[in-house]
């Protein structure tokens, strides 16, 4: 019965000295590191990143430790970078060292380093390449592919005519429009406002987008090996990508069956016969998986973040008036009532140039930005990184930084128009990300968002509410904002 008192104390100094070993472990191989809070045994800085919004929590540490610092996910270390210096010499003075993707567990289970977005090395470097010029060959940035765009903003214009101006959300009409023209480029579809299948593929992708960032995610990056055997919402998540993927599959198939290699129409036909010329080289990178995933990454990229700025800017229409009565005479002015808007016309209208890029900086629809990570063992402001670290360039930090931006957190057309009322460029403006890893829909984008004139063009922004009563306050959805609901009327000039 003496035996238990005897053994008690050696086991409780046993478990402090692992204890203190796990928690300085860590600390140890920051050394050359930038500075950060301690962390905890396995949880890391979990309990320093929690609360209401993780943006907040990491101005906070900002504030503590200055632009560049470290913080811990479970054991794994990641180095935060906070506004425009610190960024633009990450992703453009070192591009090449800050172009890798990185680490989270979550990334490692969908993408496991395939795809546009989270490849790395010669898998990224082929694929990069192959979509940039393949897009380009089908027309974006292109009379063709605006045409496209024009065509399908008729059809956006036909909806809203349907709602009779009556009170409506617009999101649904929007994100099937812009939907469409990446479709057509990808998949060489455009598909009807009544399909099933497309709604429920938008719908998936919104879901994902909007709970990647749930508290069970986070813990799924922290305790990965846990957590695959645990049931949770963060289950539904892998399952909603197993289900895009599926889609995008039966797209494939019947791409394989109609395909001609003399002629491709699209960038899944022009995958497929790279996939042919290759089959016999077995490290070739373009593979059933490398198109799937490819695939989504531009479909998401063409979809959600474009038709997010767009809702969010028709909402900021509405609570300032005389910006939408000043762009609606530039219009008047520049195009007429009689011809459809072309990119032609962007250059000669100053005030709604301004008006797109201020509702792309206000909007900051990616605050936390895409992880990067270092390729090679890296110096940086006199810091050592190790090859592999994950590093977050805070976007919303570059957006919002008060020493590029007069006064970021105001929508100040400002910002973008110089004395005499003309456009001007800003540096800062890094809404598509900048360096090696820019987004490769940013010229899609940039055209899609200019022909939201065309409904300035033939309806007026009207709303229940007043606009002083009007919350221009973006709500956090995952690693995303979206613009607070609210009813509009789109009403026939």
């Amino acid at each position: 019965m003496d035996l238990w008192p005897s053994f008690t104390f050696p086991l409780i100094l046993l478990t402090a000295c692992l204890l203190f070993l796990l928690w300085r472990g860590p600390q140890a191989g920051r050394r050359s590191l930038p500075p950060g809070p301690r962390s905890l045994p396995l949880l890391g800085n979990l309990l320093q990143l929690w609360g209401p919004s993780l943006l907040g929590s990491l101005l906070g540490l900002r504030d503590k430790y200055g632009p560049v610092f470290t913080i811990y996910l479970g054991s794994q270390w990641a180095v935060v970078l906070w506004g425009y210096e610190a960024v633009k010499e990450a992703w453009v003075d070192q591009a090449e060292e800050f172009s890798g993707r990185e680490g989270l567990a979550l990334v490692d289970r969908t993408s496991k380093g395939n795809g546009l977005f989270f490849s790395n090395g010669e898998t990224w470097r082929q694929l990069s390449r192959f979509a940039l010029s393949t897009l380009r060959n089908f027309g974006v940035g292109k009379r063709s592919i605006e045409e496209r765009i024009q065509e399908e903003v008729q059809y956006l214009l036909e909806e809203i005519r349907k709602t009779e101006a009556n009170p409506c959300q617009p999101t649904f009409m929007l994100r099937r429009s812009i939907s469409n023209v990446i479709c057509s480029v990808v998949f060489r579809a455009q598909f009807s406002y009544e399909d099933e299948a497309f709604q429920m593929l938008l719908g998936l992708i919104q879901v994902n987008f909007w709970h990647v960032d749930t508290v069970w995610v986070q813990l799924y990056n922290l305790f990965p090996a846990v957590m695959n055997h645990l049931p949770g919402p963060h289950n539904r998540l892998f399952e909603n990508f197993e289900e895009q993927k599926c889609y995008v599959a039966g797209v494939v198939w019947k791409h394989k069956e109609t395909l001609d290699p003399a002629s491709p129409w699209d960038y899944t036909d022009t995958f497929l016969i790279r996939m042919q010329q290759e089959e016999n080289d077995p490290d070739t990178k373009f593979h059933q998986e490398n198109l799937i995933l490819s695939a989504l990454d531009l479909f998401f990229t063409g979809t959600e973040t474009t038709s997010t700025t767009l809702r969010y800017g028709l909402l900021i229409l509405l609570k300032y008036p005389h910006i939408t009565e000043r762009i609606q005479e530039e219009i008047e002015r520049v195009i007429g009532q009689d011809h459809v808007p072309c990119m032609e016309d962007r250059s000669k209208m100053p005030y709604t140039d301004a008006v797109i890029h201020e509702i792309q900086r206000f909007a900051d629809i990616i605050p936390l930005g895409v992880p990067h990570s270092v390729t090679r063992d890296t110096r940086f402001r006199g810091y050592s990184i190790p090859k592999g670290t994950v590093v977050f360039p805070i976007l919303h930090s570059v957006l919002h930084d008060p020493t590029q931006f007069k006064d970021p957190e105001t929508f100040d057309l400002g910002h973008f128009l110089d004395e005499e009322g003309g456009f001007r460029k800003n540096a800062a403006f890094m809404a598509f990300s900048a360096g090696k890893r820019t987004c490769p829909s940013e010229g899609l984008a940039h055209m899609e968002l200019f022909f939201f004139t065309s409904i300035l063009q033939r309806f007026a922004l009207c709303s229940p509410a007043r606009p002083q009563d009007l919350d221009i306050t973006p709500e956090y959805h995952g690693f995303g904002k979206v613009p607070r609901r609210h009813q509009l009327r789109l009403v026939p000039r």
